[in-house]
């Protein structure tokens, strides 16, 4: 009779303190806390930063939409803010310089490996460079580069402006490094070429208009931002927060002893 009595008050002290539910009471454990409970609010402030950068995303498409329809800049000084021009269209007038073409490995198109040709544009304005992407020519049987001829004289050219950057994982890179690279690039920035010249590089590239001569193979692809992958994201840490909560309720509510409802207990 004792030791019922003992275990019975040590029920009601155990879940005197609890949250009751129907005959289901709140029982507050170690475990299913800091596995469960403390990960959610960090879920919701991931899915909210995943919103935020899906919103960004939107922005930026609407933005490189609106400048491509902006009128042709025409490139005579130096440029002062390249990512205000970037993807928007561009012109320049000056003549090709031969010596300093080179080529970029490794591109692809239709499904063949090739280069892109890449002619610095001498302006007739300032003297500054402007590289020129004039397309891509495919690689012969082996591997070489097919002709690429350059025209002389004065040329006004049109097209998009660009700014190239490094590939995610550099083993070679710095302005020595290119200084060595000759003809044949393995990837190209505009702070590499100007490492290898003394005249002043403009800070973009252009991308030679699809309907210009004197080019070659031009499919070029403007990135469109990926605010539908943001959104999935978010969409998933949401998730992970509800399950999250689910689990937790699911682990920390334990039915009452049997005889006792959740409001006996109080």
């Amino acid at each position: 009779m004792c030791a019922a009595y003992r275990i019975s008050a040590q029920h009601r002290q155990d879940y005197s303190s609890t949250v009751g539910i129907g005959d289901r009471v709140f029982r507050f454990r170690w475990v299913p806390t800091l596995m469960l409970a403390l990960p959610i609010p960090l879920f919701v402030a991931l899915g909210l930063w995943q919103m935020d950068r899906a919103e960004q995303k939107r922005e930026l498409a609407q933005a490189l939409a609106e400048r491509a329809e902006l009128p042709r800049v025409r490139i005579q000084g130096m440029i002062e803010d390249p990512q205000a021009l970037r993807y928007g269209p561009i012109e320049a007038a000056g003549s090709y310089v031969a010596e300093g073409q080179f080529l970029v490995e490794g591109r692809r198109e239709g499904g063949k490996t090739g280069f892109h040709v890449i002619t610095p544009l001498r302006l007739a304005d300032s003297g500054a460079l402007l590289l020129v992407n004039r397309g891509w020519i495919p690689a012969n049987a082996q591997g070489e580069p097919t002709a690429a001829p350059i025209p002389e004289g004065t040329l006004t050219l049109r097209g998009e402006a660009e700014v190239p950057s490094a590939p995610a994982i550099v083993l070679d890179g710095g302005g020595e490094a290119a200084k060595g690279w000759g003809g044949r690039w393995p990837y190209l920035t505009l702070e590499l070429f100007a490492a290898t010249v003394d005249a002043p590089v403009q800070p973009v590239m252009m991308l030679l208009d699809p309907a210009a001569e004197h080019g070659f193979v031009r499919h070029w692809i403007r990135p469109v931002p990926k605010v539908w992958m943001h959104q999935g994201y978010a969409v998933q840490w949401f998730g992970f927060a509800v399950i999250a909560f689910v689990l937790y309720v699911r682990l920390s509510f334990e039915r009452a002893p049997r005889g006792r409802s959740a409001g006996s207990l109080q």
